[in-house]
C-alpha cells in the first residue's frame, strides 16, 4: 500500500519534517533516540503497550515523549502484531530495544516489516548488540561502559570509578549513535528505495567515543590508569576544586596563555613552563591550587574569572544551570508547559526546531495517528489507554 499524503514542509517543522517514525516503547536509550528524530521535526508515533513501560514517574512529565504522538498496541494480542506492521508499513523507520529475537518472536521483527515496507529503516537498540557472547544478557548503562574501558578512565585512582548518571552509555553511546545510524541509513533508502537493518550497541557507541583515547595510548601518550593523564584529572589546571562554602569550581587551562591568566587570576605563582608541564610537581601544584579555591565560595570565584580566558567555571546543579546568564541567553533550556527542559539540538539556519507539544500521553493520538496515517479503519491502533502511572516492564 503507498504511503498516505505527508504534509508539506513548514518552517518551523525542522529538518526531518515529513519523516514517519514508530518507536516500540521501551525505556533508556531507544526512547531518546526517538525524542530527537522528534524534535528535528519527524512524526515520531510511540506504541505504548497496556501497563508499560514507564520510568516511575508521571507520563506528563516524561520530557524524553515530548513531540511525539501515542498509541497503545498489545503486541501479545491476536491482532497486536498486525497493527504495529500497519504502522511500519507507511512508516521511514522504525525503533525497537527489546533483547535480541523478542521482536521477531512478536512477529514484529525486521524480516516481517520489510516484507511489508522494503525501504524501512529498522533500528534496533541494545546494550551488548545483536549478537555476541553477551548479547541476549540483561544490562545497563554502567555495566556497558565497564567493560568498554571507558568506566576505568573516571574519577581519582584511589577510590572506585563514580557512576556518571546514565549519560555516557545509555545517551553518548547508544541513543545518538543510533540516531547517527539512522539518518545514513534513511539517506541510504531514499537514493535506493532499500531499507536496512541499524544494530546500534551502548558497546559499540561507547568504544567508539574513546578512539582519541586509544590513539594517545597507542603512542605512549596516555597511561592506563586513571587520574595520572592531562584530561582525566591527574593535571592540575584540567579538573575540579572545592571552594569555601563546599561547592566546585572546574577548571580546563590547558594552553599555556590560558594556563597563565588562570593562575594569575587565582593568585598563585606562574612557574616556569618546564615545572608546568613536569607531571613529577603536578602533586605540589594541584595543592596549592586547592588552597586557593578553598579560601573563597564558588560563586566569588565565578566573579574572579568572570569575562576571562582563564577556562574556568562554576560546577552547576540540573537547577541552575537554566539560570546561568549564556544559557540564558542563548535558550539552552526551554519551559513549555510548565516543564524547563533543555531545548532541542542542534540549531538549524533554515529549519528550525521546537518544543512542538509536551509529553505523549498513553494512547491519547489513537484517532489523530489512524487519520494521518490513513490506518485500516478495523485496526484502531489503540485498544484502551494506558493507567496514569504504567510500572516498568524490562525486556
Amino acid at each position: 500500500m503507498p504511503k498516505a499524503e505527508t504534509p508539506p514542509r513548514t518552517p518551523t517543522a525542522g529538518p526531518l519534517c515529513g519523516v514517519r517514525v514508530v518507536e516500540l516503547a521501551g525505556i533508556g536509550p531507544g526512547p531518546f533516540a526517538a525524542m530527537l528524530l522528534a524534535d528535528l521535526g519527524a512524526d515520531v508515533v510511540r506504541v505504548d503497550r497496556p501497563g508499560g513501560p514507564g520510568l516511575g514517574i508521571d507520563p506528563a512529565h516524561d520530557v524524553t515523549n515530548r513531540n511525539k504522538r501515542s498509541v497503545v498496541v498489545d503486541l501479545k494480542a491476536p491482532d497486536g502484531p498486525a497493527r504495529v506492521l500497519d504502522l511500519a508499513e507507511r512508516a521511514d523507520v522504525l525503533i525497537e530495544g527489546y533483547r535480541p529475537g523478542v521482536a521477531e518472536r512478536l512477529g514484529v521483527g525486521p524480516g516481517s516489516c520489510h516484507s511489508r515496507n522494503p525501504r524501512l529503516v529498522y533500528g534496533r537498540m541494545t546494550g551488548w548488540g545483536q549478537d555476541g557472547p553477551l548479547a541476549p544478557r540483561a544490562g545497563h548503562d554502567i555495566g556497558y561502559i565497564a567493560l568498554t574501558g571507558a568506566l576505568g578512565m573516571i574519577g581519582a585512582p584511589d577510590t572506585p570509578p563514580p557512576a556518571p548518571a546514565n549519560l555516557l552509555g545509555d545517551y553518548a553511546g547508544g541513543s545518538l549513535y543510533l540516531v547517527v545510524g539512522i539518518l545514513a541509513a534513511l539517506h541510504h533508502a531514499r537514493g535506493t528505495g532499500t531499507g536496512q537493518v541499524v544494530d546500534a550497541a551502548v558497546v559499540d557507541g561507547t568504544a567508539h567515543l574513546s578512539s582519541m583515547i586509544h590513539g594517545m595510548l597507542a603512542a605512549g601518550g596516555w597511561q592506563d590508569r586513571r587520574g595520572a593523564n592531562l584530561l582525566d584529572g591527574g593535571c592540575p589546571f584540567y579538573g575540579t576544586y572545592e571552594t569555601a562554602d563546599g561547592r566546585y569550581m572546574a577548571v580546563g587551562a590547558l594552553e599555556p596563555r590560558f594556563y597563565a591568566e588562570f593562575t594569575r587570576l587565582l593568585g598563585i605563582p606562574d612557574p616556569a613552563p618546564a615545572a608546568r608541564d613536569d607531571p613529577a610537581r603536578w602533586p605540589g601544584l594541584r595543592e596549592a591550587v586547592a588552597v586557593r579555591f578553598r579560601s573563597r565560595t564558588r560563586d566569588e570565584w565565578t566573579a574572579v574569572f568572570a569575562d576571562s580566558d582563564a577556562c574556568t567555571a562554576p560546577v552547576l546543579s540540573l537547577r541552575e544551570a537554566p539560570h546561568h546568564p549564556h544559557l540564558a541567553a542563548r535558550g539552552t533550556f526551554t519551559d513549555h508547559g510548565g516543564l524547563t527542559q533543555p531545548a532541542p539540538a542542534p540549531r538549524f539556519s533554515a529549519t528550525p526546531t521546537s518544543v512542538r507539544t509536551g509529553p505523549a500521553l498513553p494512547g491519547a493520538d489513537t484517532e489523530a495517528v489512524a487519520r494521518d496515517w490513513d490506518l485500516p479503519g478495523d485496526r484502531d491502533p489503540s485498544p484502551a489507554p494506558l493507567p496514569d502511572s504504567a510500572p516498568h516492564n524490562p525486556q
